[in-house]
């Protein structure tokens, strides 16, 4: 998934190169916005119980590989699936050592949903930044916690770059208006994983 938004902001720096096609309207939900059932993934921290059995209960990090080690059972993958998923695995594996398991799972630090739950600022802003992403965040908030544009910026030719459902597209965004005539028009609602990129004027 990391190679796959590297590939997705360099597609950012070549498309910034081109003319761009805007689409018109609201943007287009995010492909990764649609997806509200959490994934574990490589680096998170799980808390696994065994109801009645404390000397099977742990709490374990997904290693690298993405398994990770539940006694009796041994080594697990967990990278990919659902919490629900893994704890159906671990008891099939369970109920060959012991009567009736019953497990839960819960994720306790979810370290690789932080990677791909930011929105990216980067050209003629105070401070190019990688933030984390906060529902009700809009393009108006990440620009005014980047620093604001500088005096080269050229705002109202602003680009957002979003994943979407049925691939990456370009919206416009007029930053200038937003910010110097409270025209909200285009001070959309942000989503994980998008990228708005603001250019300097051309003299």
């Amino acid at each position: 998934m990391k190679k796959f938004i590297i590939g997705f902001l360099l597609l950012v720096t070549i498309t910034g190169c081109e003319t761009t096609k805007f689409e018109q309207g609201a943007p287009e939900n995010a492909a990764s916005f649609q997806d509200e059932i959490y994934k574990i993934g490589i680096g998170d921290g799980l808390n696994i119980a065994v109801w009645r059995n404390p000397e099977l209960s742990v709490g374990v990090p997904v290693r690298p590989d993405g398994l990770i080690s539940v006694p009796l059972v041994g080594d697990v993958k967990a990278a990919g699936l659902r919490p629900e998923e893994l704890a159906s695995l671990i008891t099939s594996e369970l109920a060959n050592y012991i009567k009736n398991p019953r497990v839960t799972v819960v994720v306790t630090n979810a370290v690789s949903s932080e990677y791909l739950h930011r929105v990216r600022v980067t050209g003629a802003v105070g401070q190019a930044s990688s933030l984390p992403f906060q529902k009700g965040m809009t393009v108006m908030d990440v620009i005014l916690l980047t620093g604001g544009v500088t005096e080269f910026a050229d705002g109202n030719e602003t680009k957002l770059y979003r994943n979407t459902v049925s691939g990456p597209k370009v919206y416009l965004l007029k930053v200038d208006d937003i910010l110097e005539k409270g025209d909200l028009s285009t001070n959309y609602s942000l989503q994980p994983g998008d990228v708005i990129t603001v250019p300097e004027r051309l003299f």
